[in-house]
Formats: C-alpha cells, structure tokens, sequence
C-alpha cells in the first residue's frame, strides 16, 4: 500500500514542500530511505521503527521503502521522523490517508515516541500559508513560534501518539493561538547612558547613528570607554516593526538560536563575535550554508572590538554586504542569499600598544609599526563607515563627578521621533532608515541649497572625498536634519556629518 505526507525543507530562509512516498511491499522486513537523504535523515529509520513499537502500534514486518521528492533536492535533518512515521501507520492502515490532505507535518521524534524541537518552523509555516494548507502539525514546542503566521492552524504534538488519536479523530488538539503584536519591555542591557561619564561627543555620535542605522568606528586609547558606549547602545535603539521582528525571527529560526520561550524576537539583535571568528562564521557558509553573524545581527548591531584583530580576509568580506544589505554565499551545490541589514559598530586602538596621540602616556610603537598597524584595514571598508570618531581618555573631574548624564530612555525618545519621520518619508519604498538610501532616494530626500552645495563642493576638495563619501555624508546630514525635526538640509548639518570623517581621506 501506498501512503503520501507532506513535509517541508528549508533551504536557506525558504521552504519548499517534500513530498513523504512510503509504500509497503512483499519480502523480507527492509527499510529503505531514498530521495537524497543526509546522514540524519538514514537514521531516522531506527527512530520511527522504535517511536512507533513505544506507542503501541505494530511496526510492518515487511519490506518498507520511503521516498522523499523531490529527489533532487537534498534534505537534511531530522524533521521528516514524524511525517515518515505517520506515513508507515497510513501504509499498514491504522491512518486514511485523507487525513494529510491540505496538512504540512514536521517533527523530530524520541524513541519513546516524543516529538521534538526541529528549526525553521517559522518558514515552513510561511510555506504552508503561500502554499494554501490548511494545517501544519509541528512539535508542541515550536507551535508558538509556528502560530505568528497567520491564516493556517497550527497543530502542536507532544507525542505520536496523540497525534495519531487527532487524526483519527478520537480527541481533538485546539489550534495554537498567537497575538501578532510586537509588545517589548525594557531592553535589559548592562550599562545606560547615563553611567557613561563624559564622551559627550561620542554619545552624539551614536545617537546619529541610531537615528539613521549609521556605521560607527570608535578610535581611542585603551580603557577611553569605547566597549563600553558601544554596549550601551542597544539602550537607544528603537524598537522592532512588526514586519522587522518577523525578518529576525526567520532568520533565527533558521539558524536554530532561537530561544524556546522566545517565539518572536522583540529586541534588535546586539552580536558581539571574537576577533577569532572565521569568516564563514560572520558571513555564513559551511557545507550546507547558515546565517553568519552578519545576518543574525540583520536589523540590528554587529559590533567588532578590536577591529585591527579581525583577520584582514575576514573583514574584507563585509565590504559586500555593508553595500548591498544581503550576503550571497555560492557554492558547487548552489547559490543562497541571506538578509544582512547590520549597523556595523567597530572599534580599535591607535597603535599596537594604544598610547598613539596620547596626552598623557607616551607611544611605544615606531612610525612603521602604526602604519602597519592602522594599514589592516583597507581604504575601502573605511569607506563604508559613516562615522569615525575619537574617543579620548577621560579626566578625573568628569569620572568625579557626581550629577548623572542624560539617560538613555530620553536620547531613544528622539531617536523613535527621527525614525518616525524616515518611516513616513519611505512609506512604499524599499528603504526603513537613512542608511538604506540609493542614490536615486538622496536626489529626492537629501537635496542642498545654494549654501550648503558650496559646503559640499569645498568638502570634497578638501577631504578627497569618494563618491561612496559624498552619498554617506548625505545620509548623515539627513539624519541630523531628522534629529533636528526640519526637512531641509542646512550647511550646520552638513557640517556636523562632515566632522564624522577621518581626518586623512580612507
């Protein structure tokens, strides 16, 4: 007898449906998997085989051959145990098959018969939803996560059993409910900005920043508090859209960090790696490729300390993605494109032992070593960053002082009104912030007067500035002029974008 499940793969942050094929035949007691099945999948045999005895049902001592098509796509993990087992008890005759009509089944099973987490159920639910499925059926542990999809009823199973019980209609599992509603608390994050003394400069920066998703790199000695203002950034950050948590949940979805009490990501993701990371660990890749660390900050941060540390080949495979906002990984196997719309938050000492341009310890390097030190980092990458800004040891009448710095709370109030502004300007458009500008959106929303070309044109004489330096400065300006709640660009924004530039031309 012949029985069909449908299941689902995720290939990079898509689904695509499998179709589950398990027939039974004459002959001695065999079971067989084809269909291009990785090395979890082959074991999947020995799971159904004692999920299915442990539950109580006999398992078919005859020869069972299971396909999963299309053949040509190659499937991997364990979330084809539950739609296989459930296609064996079909084939034997405990099930009709009518019930998988219009269902997408995913799952893990124990051998006791257990259902467990798989990842990317957020996806192939969007499948099951694009697809026109009624139902999908996942591990009860997922079902929050799969029910933010709407116009499909998730089926939560604990167990084979019980879902066998639901289907043959003896009891009845109730549909997950989930509110689609991004409703975040505080962001828990170890340091405000108003433990942060001094720097007031730098703070402005990062409030820019966070206005617009501006790339940062912060230069200064060592223990100037670049770490520190860096992780208290996410503090200012605006919250989440609806449709930007579900882009992140995806992602982390796919990748499998996602939190089991966590079904949707309402914080924007802060990634901090080592400098040791490779860099198909910042960009993704592997043999089957993951999201990288660039796409599991996608709408939020990536902050590199240390930036000089990272390998040089490591950091110039972000000069792609900083451009593009997406990161395509081509392999023999095929080609994958992940989302990878980061805020790129660096920061670095002056010299190997940090004491350049130090008032008040002396360099220890040669002029050759800086240079060789400061060279790691090509002209192009630097190009990319919006804002350079120093951050200089602090004095001790500012670490005394006993009057608190303005709170975080209050610079996000003015950040969530200049982001407000972005959001109605590119209302139909592709763009969520300043950063994500193409020339064609500056021409429109960051045109100059008379005075402010003249600023621009002296600038670019001045500053040897690049086209890319000419657009981002733009950017900046435009998002000063929101912070500044006014719509035209004046030479005093124009200015203060300008300042955020190296000194010497990348």
């Amino acid at each position: 007898m012949l029985a069909k499940v449908l299941s689902c793969a995720v290939i990079g942050l898509d689904g695509h449906v499998v179709e589950v094929e398990v027939d039974t035949a004459n002959g001695l007691p065999n079971f067989t998997i084809v269909g291009l099945p990785d090395i979890a999948v082959q074991e999947s045999r020995e799971r159904v085989a004692a999920a299915i005895r442990n539950t109580g049902y006999a398992m078919p001592m005859r020869r069972l051959t299971v396909n999963l098509a299309p053949a040509a796509l190659r499937k991997e993990g364990p979330a084809y145990d539950l739609p296989i087992a459930l296609g064996v008890l079909a084939a034997v005759g405990v099930l009709e098959t009518e019930v998988f009509e219009r269902t997408l089944i995913v799952g893990e099973l124990a051998l006791d018969g257990l259902v467990r987490h798989v990842r990317g159920v957020l996806p192939m639910t969007a499948l099951a939803r694009a697809q026109g499925f009624a139902a999908v059926i996942v591990p009860a542990v997922d079902a929050r996560e799969a029910a933010l999809v709407p116009g499909v009823d998730v089926i939560g199973a604990s167990t084979l059993d019980e879902i066998v019980q639901h289907l043959l209609g003896l009891t009845r599992i109730e549909p997950e409910c989930a509110a689609l509603r991004v409703q975040p608390g505080p962001v828990s994050v170890p340091t405000d900005f108003q433990d942060v003394k001094g720097q007031e400069h730098v703070k402005r920066a990062l409030e820019v920043a966070a206005a617009g998703g501006h790339n940062v790199l912060m230069s200064g000695s060592p223990g100037a508090g670049k770490t520190l203002l860096a992780r208290a950034l996410p503090s200012i950050l605006p919250g989440l859209s609806i449709d930007e948590a579900l882009d992140v949940t995806r992602v982390y979805s796919v990748a499998d960090q996602l939190p089991a009490d966590t079904p949707l990501i309402q914080h924007r993701p802060f990634r901090s790696p080592h400098h040791t990371i490779s860099h198909a660990g910042l960009v993704g890749g592997g043999n089957v490729p993951r999201p990288g660390e660039i796409s599991l900050a996608h709408r939020g941060v990536l902050f590199l300390d240390e930036l000089p540390e990272f390998a040089q080949r490591t950091l110039e495979v972000l000069r792609q993605p900083l451009e593009d906002r997406v990161v395509t990984i081509s392999r023999a196997k095929g080609t994958l494109t992940f989302p990878a719309n980061f805020m790129l938050v660096a920061s670095m000492n002056p010299c190997p032992c940090g004491y350049a341009n130090d008032p008040s310890r002396e360099c220890t390097c040669s002029p050759g070593v800086v240079a060789k030190y400061q060279k790691r980092l090509s002209g192009p990458l630097l190009d990319r960053i919006d804002i350079h800004i120093d951050v200089p040891r602090v004095e001790y009448e500012k670490l005394a002082e006993v009057r608190t710095a303005e709170a975080s709370a209050v610079i996000r109030e003015r950040v969530e009104v200049a982001r407000e502004r972005q959001r109605r300007r590119f209302v139909g458009s592709a763009c969520l912030c300043n950063a994500d500008m193409r020339p064609g959106d500056l021409r429109q929303h960051a045109r100059l007067d008379e005075a402010g070309s003249a600023v621009m044109k002296a600038a670019m004489s001045r500053l040897g500035l690049s086209a890319r330096a000419f657009h981002r400065v733009l950017k900046l300006a435009r998002t000063i002029a929101d912070l500044a709640g006014v719509d035209a660009i004046t030479a005093g924004h124009l200015a203060e974008a300008l300042q955020y530039r190296p000194k010497v031309a990348a």
